[in-house]
Formats: C-alpha cells, sequence, structure tokens
C-alpha cells in the first residue's frame, strides 16, 4: 500500500510540476515590460564610453609613440622607448567589442521599432570603433564576431581588406538613409542632440578618414573617390565647422565624469615631448599655452622661467642630464579646477577633414585647394579647443607658410589629431609624417611598432583562427605591418 501511495504521490507532482512548467515562461514574462532597448538609449553611453577611454588611451600610449609626452620620471623601458608589450592592446580589444555589442543591439532595435534613422546611426558607430580596432590590430573577427547566441563561439579573423570593403559600403548605404529618411531621432544624444544632419556629416567625415587611410592600396583610387566627394557636398555633406565635429562635451559631472579620476592624475608624472614642444614653438602657436605649462631652471636657488620646453622621447634615463623641470600638461584643459566646465574629448574633428581635403588637392595637383583647405585646417584645430584664438598673422610664419609639401600638411595634422585616440599612430603609419627623431635607447633599432599584439584570450579560447590569422598576417607581433600600410 505504502509503495501505491508514493507512487501516486508522484505522479501528481509530476503532473503539478509539468502544468506549472509548461506555460512558465508566457506567465512570468510582463507585457508591459519592454523587452527590446530603445534604439536611442544605447547612443550615449557608447559615444561617451569609447571617447573617455581613447582620451585616456591617447595619453597613455599615442603620447608616447608619438613623442607628445612621456612619463617623468622613466629610467628604463617604456612606450616611448618602443617597448610595446603584448598586453597593451588587450584593453582596446575589450572595449571596442564590448561598445560594438552596443551598436549591433541598436541594430536590432531599430528594426524591431521601424526606425531605420538608427540602422545608419549605428553603422556610422560600427564604422568609427571597427576602424580603431581594424587599424589597432589588423585582421579580426568581424563578420562572425559577437554570435555566441548562435552558437559561434569561435568566430573567424575577417581580412583587414574584407573589413574595410565592408566598412565603406555600408558608411555608403547609411549617406542613402540619412539623405532619404523622414523620421526624427528621439532619446538622449549628448553628442548631436538628435540632428540627424550632423550625424551625416560624421559618417561621411569617417568615410573620408577610411578612404584616405587605404591611400597606399592603388586599386582602391582613394584620391579619385575622395576627389568625386569634395567635388559634391550635396550627395555628400561633411564637416564644415568645429560645431559639427564628432567633439564630445564632458561636463566632469556623474554620470559623465572627466577621464581622470584627479587632476592630480593627469598633471604629475608627465613631460611635454621635446619634438611635439619644439615643433609648436617653431611657428609660435597659442595651443602652447592651452597643452602645457612652462619650463623652468634653477638660476641662484631660485625656478626661472625659459618658455615652452621639453624632455627628449627615447632618453638614457637619466633626468639630471636636462638640467630643468619640462613642460608639462595644463590640468585645465581635461580637468578644470572648476568641476562642471565642459571639457573636450575628441572622436573625430573638423579640423582632420580639412586635411584630408588637403592632401587630396595636393596629390591631384589643385594647389590653391591645398592652400585653403591647409589653412582652414590650421585655424580648425586651433579653435576647436576652448579659449582657442586662431592669431591673425599665424601664416606670416615662414614655418606656418603654406609651402605645397605632403610633409608640412601632414605635420599640422600631427599637431590637430592631438588627443584623437591613435590617429597619430595611425597616420604615421600610413605617411611616414612626421619624421620623428631616433635615439640610441629606442628599440627595434628605432623602427616604430605598427600594430598590438592579439588579447592573449584569444589565443587560448580561439586558437585555430588565430592561428590562420597570425600566419596570415605574417606573425603576431608589434612590427608585423597591417594591410594598408604594405
Amino acid at each position: 500500500m505504502k509503495i501505491k501511495i508514493t507512487a501516486i504521490l508522484a505522479l501528481v507532482n509530476l503532473m503539478v510540476f509539468s502544468s506549472c512548467t509548461k506555460d512558465f515562461e508566457e506567465l512570468n514574462t510582463n507585457p508591459n515590460l519592454v523587452q527590446t532597448a530603445v534604439p536611442g538609449s544605447l547612443l550615449t553611453p557608447t559615444m561617451y564610453g569609447m571617447s573617455t577611454y581613447f582620451t585616456v588611451r591617447s595619453y597613455n600610449f599615442t603620447w608616447q609613440i608619438m613623442q607628445v609626452g612621456l612619463p617623468n620620471p622613466s629610467l628604463s623601458a617604456g612606450i616611448h622607448r618602443y617597448d610595446v608589450q603584448e598586453s597593451e592592446g588587450n584593453g582596446t580589444w575589450n572595449n571596442c567589442y564590448k561598445y560594438l555589442r552596443n551598436v549591433k543591439e541598436m541594430e536590432a532595435s531599430a528594426k524591431v521599432f521601424n526606425m531605420p534613422v538608427y540602422k545608419a546611426v549605428a553603422t556610422t558607430m560600427k564604422a568609427y570603433i571597427s576602424g580603431i580596432l581594424t587599424d589597432s590590430f589588423g585582421d579580426v573577427p568581424f563578420s562572425e564576431a559577437m554570435r555566441a547566441e548562435e552558437k559561434i563561439t569561435q568566430p573567424r579573423f575577417d581580412t583587414q581588406e574584407e573589413i574595410y570593403v565592408s566598412l565603406l559600403q555600408q558608411l555608403e548605404e547609411a549617406n542613402t538613409i540619412y539623405a532619404t529618411e523622414k523620421g526624427a531621432m528621439s532619446g538622449n544624444d549628448f553628442l548631436y542632440a538628435n540632428k540627424k544632419e550632423n550625424w551625416q556629416k560624421f559618417n561621411n567625415s569617417l568615410l573620408m578618414r577610411m578612404l584616405l587611410r587605404l591611400s597606399k592600396r592603388t586599386e582602391f583610387k582613394s584620391y579619385e573617390r575622395l576627389k568625386a566627394m569634395i567635388a559634391d557636398p550635396v550627395k555628400y555633406p561633411v564637416f564644415t565647422s568645429n560645431a559639427e565635429a564628432a567633439i564630445v562635451k564632458v561636463s566632469g559631472i556623474a554620470p559623465y565624469d572627466y577621464a581622470w579620476g584627479r587632476r592630480q592624475d593627469y598633471v604629475n608624472s608627465e613631460a611635454m615631448g621635446e619634438f611635439f614642444v619644439d615643433m609648436l614653438n617653431g611657428v609660435n602657436d597659442p595651443r602652447r599655452a592651452l597643452f602645457m605649462t612652462k619650463a623652468s631652471k634653477i638660476v641662484d636657488k631660485k625656478p626661472v622661467d625659459i618658455g615652452f620646453k621639453g624632455y627628449t622621447a627615447g632618453h638614457s634615463g637619466q633626468d639630471s642630464q636636462f638640467g630643468f623641470t619640462p613642460s608639462g600638461p595644463n590640468g585645465d584643459l581635461m580637468f578644470p579646477a572648476a568641476v562642471g566646465t565642459a571639457i573636450n574629448e575628441v572622436i573625430m574633428s573638423y579640423a582632420e577633414v580639412e586635411f584630408i581635403k588637403a592632401e587630396v588637392a595636393l596629390v591631384t595637383g589643385d594647389l590653391p585647394a591645398a592652400k585653403t583647405a591647409y589653412e582652414k585646417g590650421v585655424a580648425a584645430a586651433v579653435t576647436q579647443w576652448p579659449n582657442g584664438v586662431m592669431p591673425a598673422d599665424y601664416f606670416s610664419n615662414p614655418n606656418a607658410a603654406f609651402n605645397g609639401t605632403l610633409e608640412q600638411v601632414m605635420n599640422q595634422k600631427y599637431l590637430a589629431l592631438f588627443f584623437n585616440d591613435y590617429q597619430q599612430w595611425f597616420e604615421y603609419r600610413r605617411t611616414g609624417f612626421p619624421k620623428l627623431p631616433k635615439t640610441a635607447f629606442m628599440l627595434h633599432n628605432g623602427e616604430m611598432p605598427t600594430r598590438f599584439m592579439y588579447h592573449n584570450d584569444v589565443r587560448r579560447f580561439n586558437p585555430e583562427n588565430y592561428r590562420i590569422a597570425a600566419d596570415r598576417i605574417g606573425g603576431d607581433n608589434v612590427m608585423t605591418k597591417v594591410w594598408w600600410e604594405k
């Protein structure tokens, strides 16, 4: 009898459990709860997160490798001596894929809510983030990335050529959507306040950047395509002022904190680089006072102002060799004394667009157009910063007056790309400008590293595709050139 009762109880329990679980998912779904994020809600966190992360990376990495600034003191090793460790790109890898996940969700949400304009916005953001990712590493997971829900846990690495071809096509498609879609943007957009026309200009400015990056790949006819874009501003509107540029204004008030937790974290233990300071000195540039403090030396036991002066990148490690205290970062630029004062975090500047135009005009033989764009680029680069004022006599200086050379255009572009993620590094790798000095204390015989090594987790968890990619690019090391450099 006991066995029969137990069996009956078990059967009852099974029936109850089955009836509960049968409709469990349906019963526990709140019909009033939005299951998909509104596309506009993903925009601000992504742009703020990317701009803030890469503002710090510009300081920590680009400043050193491009001789803008360096740690002080720096007794040995360091990026300014071309000592790039295998983990140097790990944060870039993690953050790019983290925010590309947001972009993917935005694309899906745009479809659910039938808001095509956000498909275009997602494409623009994808191109911006993926551009940094592939220019930093070369071949990376792209078409199969972030598809674990489809059981693709070991994505293949797309070639950089495949990535560029796809992104260029998508940017063209996004431009058409911006131009034809009548729906308005909504939500929290602290980059452009839902001004669709500015997103279109950002999209096409990125298209210009990516086309120019392929200038060595002659099969892409970059200069011809760029010339056609420049000649048709109705079809391809791009930045025409600093007000339209992709520059994030950060207040320093939570949740939009400054990139550094404390002012001293930005100011202390950093010397400006001699090469960068001397280039600014050579044109009597007004940005010096915005970017840095003045150097000093001790005379009769008192500090004496000696103007703007930096330390040599890749120096011997003996700071006593200099005999002066170098210019350091001006804290007001990135962490004003009055918290709440907006600072600039650069995603893409209007100045960059003008320097692209200057290079295209120069290469295609239009010197008057090159001169005009060069001067506009310089003025935009100076005035994009708070309190930046362009001197009326700037171009009367022989070092600043347009001389019709690519080197001069690229030197000023180098100054304009200050604090713009890795763009100085990418452009140096593309053109060889500016001509950075070398020292005997730099590694790799003074040859600059050209990429980051793949994240060490990739080697562990996606070993076969990692091996294929590493073999294809010519070896997973910091001196391997990416596709567009060759």
